[in-house]
């Protein structure tokens, strides 16, 4: 299970499962966590952040952010709104285009969290699963093969 928080909803906490639901506490459930300890345990050093900037163009939201492990940097992020609409389907190749006007060729496919959302609303759950996916492409990107030295 992973907790998450996202400075947008500053009263809510996300806790994301593996493949599974994503729950939307009060910020108050981390103490319930730390109260759970015997059952759950923190993985160590292994906070991992996206701090950055929020602008407004227009009806758009762009937020970039860096990715932080620890002390050191791993990569940037990149999240774009489009406010006036709640079904990502409906305005997703405006959005494309949006993008493609300052990433040019990096800018991404379709996230897969929509290919479960057709014609349903955005939620905040579903910015937190992309998140949670982009954390893990970075963590798998550190993950280096030891070697076995004989």
């Amino acid at each position: 299970m992973y907790v998450m928080h996202n400075s947008e909803y500053p009263l809510s906490c996300f806790a994301l499962f593996e493949n599974g639901p994503c729950l939307i506490a009060d910020a108050n459930f981390d103490v319930l966590m730390v109260k759970l300890k015997g059952f759950f345990q923190n993985a160590k050093g292994n906070k991992i952040e996206s701090r950055g900037t929020r602008y407004q163009y227009c009806d758009f939201l762009v937020k970039i952010g860096t990715v932080t492990m620890g002390p050191s940097a791993r990569g940037i992020s990149v999240e774009v709104e489009y406010c006036p609409c709640v079904i990502a389907s409906d305005c997703w190749n405006l959005l494309m285009e949006f993008m493609q006007s300052f990433m040019g060729s990096h800018t991404p496919g379709i996230p897969s969290v929509f290919s479960n959302k057709h014609d349903s609303i955005y939620s905040p759950a579903d910015t937190m699963v992309q998140y949670m996916e982009l954390f893990n492409k970075i963590r798998k990107q550190q993950q280096v093969p030891v070697a076995g030295i004989r």
